[in-house]
């Protein structure tokens, strides 16, 4: 697993992101710039591919593995769907190699800067959504863990 600790705050990389999207002024550009973020997702273990990692309240297929390391948490993730990969791409690229606290304080707002939400069906937005609930929730459990 990637353990190289993340040298951008959480708010500097939503704003990475969000620079990037306004390159595009077509959604149908910034769709294709989600499924090359979902390429360069860290790949996820084939033994973590299973129910207990799968994300719940996603229409497609999701699994996300978490481990801290020097109280910095690193993901990894895959989808059976290439939108879905890119979406659950860009919630990890903000998310991974920071702190539980910082992760838990996070509001995700790049998804309302870029439309996001607005752009996605109610099945994919509801799975987004799963996605960053579970993120927090591994994020809690690994802080408890570590207290």
């Amino acid at each position: 697993m990637n353990s190289v600790y993340c040298d951008m705050s959480i708010e500097e990389t939503e704003q990475e992101i969000v620079e990037e999207f306004e390159i595009f002024s077509d959604w149908m550009d910034k769709y294709e710039h989600i499924i090359e973020i979902g390429n360069s997702v860290p790949k996820i273990e084939e033994k973590y591919k299973d129910e207990a990692h799968e994300i719940k309240g996603c229409q497609s297929k999701v699994w996300v593995h978490s481990e801290l390391k020097d109280q910095h948490i690193f993901y990894t993730a895959d989808s059976d769907a290439i939108i879905t990969k890119g979406l659950v791409g860009l919630v990890l690229r903000v998310a991974s190699g920071h702190t539980p606290d910082e992760i838990l304080n996070t509001n995700f707002d790049f998804i309302n800067k870029i439309g996001l939400h607005e752009h996605l069906s109610p099945t994919r937005s509801n799975g987004l959504n799963a996605m960053i609930k579970q993120i927090k929730l591994d994020a809690l459990a690994l802080r408890t863990i570590n207290n």
